[in-house]
């Protein structure tokens, strides 16, 4: 009995030793190898994102143009909006905080001296809303030359809309597909040869990694929340692509933009704390919300940006999207699957295409 349990305290003993010195090896790999490589790569990326940073050097001015920039109250919305009111266009800006939307276009009258801005009320998480504001601005506006897709969310939360549709999907994509297409008789109608009307989506570097499963996209517990996001900025690419087929012998160009890394609040919605350290090595390290919206404006602005369509855009030049925002087939079946989702009758469908008298 007593060599029984002799043998069992030094076991007892050895598995302690052992487990110690695990212990203390994984901690000693952490610090020497995985701290030190993450902080490479994060200061190897920083110094990527601003030593590759280009600056829309445009001087075009934009007296008697019209532009819509949703989201244009906050971040880099804000900045692509007050840039524009520069250069003398009517800005609309758009999103569903009526105090943010009021202080903005506040803010945008103050800084450039353009009193034409006006601030509309859009919630891209509901189909009314889309439909009230695009019937809103087809009543109201005789022309609109450019239509800034910026809106979006990042990761509030994972769950439906009282329109059946996921959040993230609706705010980031569906809402924006259904806007765009009510939108396109102005935009048909303002159009001319040589100056086309625009239509600029933001995409961003992390459709890279998003996965189409195209029965499984709109579903909720079924994606981890970054994929959510992935997800919806891939079917911004494709979308993109599609329309620009449809749309081919219009005076009316879609092109999709990627601003990068960008400290914006966008990372509020992982919760106060990680978004703030977030928003702040975003800042710190990437690119601030006034270099994010660079491309947009490029996009915008320069004259051969408005000569192309189913482009994608970073550091103001032309890049290459992954091979799966290039696929045709995957756009057609996303391109009809978003129309039932959002509820577009066939009629109405075919009235989105037609130019306004």
């Amino acid at each position: 009995m007593n060599l029984d349990r002799f043998i069992l305290r030094q076991r007892s003993s050895t598995c302690r030793r052992t487990f110690g010195v695990g212990v203390e090896s994984v901690a000693m790999f952490f610090i020497v190898f995985i701290i030190p490589t993450f902080i490479i790569t994060a200061l190897t990326l920083a110094l990527y994102q601003k030593t590759t940073n280009a600056i829309c050097l445009s001087r075009r001015r934009l007296d008697g143009k019209t532009v819509i920039v949703t989201g244009g109250t906050a971040g880099m919305g804000l900045h692509i909006a007050t840039d524009l009111a520069h250069r003398g266009a009517r800005v609309i800006v758009a999103c569903p905080f009526e105090d943010e939307g009021t202080n903005a276009r506040k803010q945008i009258v103050e800084e450039t001296g353009n009193e034409n801005v006006v601030y509309k009320y859009l919630d891209l998480g509901s189909l009314q809303s889309v439909r009230q504001f695009a019937a809103d601005i087809l009543k109201t506006e005789d022309r609109l030359d450019i239509l800034l897709n910026n809106a979006g969310v990042g990761m509030p939360g994972d769950f439906l809309t009282s329109d059946g549709l996921n959040f993230v999907m609706q705010v980031n994509y569906y809402g924006t597909f259904l806007l765009t297409l009510l939108l396109i008789p102005l935009l048909k109608k303002t159009g001319k040869p040589g100056e086309a009307s625009r239509i600029i989506n933001t995409a961003s570097i992390l459709h890279r990694i998003a996965k189409i499963e195209m029965e499984n996209l709109n579903r909720t517990n079924y994606w981890n929340k970054v994929r959510i996001y992935c997800n919806s900025k891939l079917c911004i690419a494709l979308f993109t692509h599609e329309l620009s087929e449809r749309l081919n012998g219009s005076n009316v160009v879609v092109n999709s933009v990627d601003p990068g890394f960008v400290g914006t609040r966008i990372f509020d919605a992982l919760n106060i704390v990680i978004g703030f350290i977030l928003t702040s090595i975003s800042t710190l390290f990437f690119k601030t919300p006034w270099e994010g919206a660079q491309t947009a404006l490029y996009a915008a602005l320069d004259e051969k940006s408005g000569e192309v369509s189913g482009t994608y855009f970073m550091n103001c030049r032309r890049y290459r999207a992954s091979k799966q925002a290039h696929c045709s087939k995957t756009a057609k079946v996303l391109w009809e699957e978003s129309v039932k989702l959002v509820k577009l009758t066939e009629d109405e469908l075919g009235q989105c295409f037609k130019s306004l008298p």
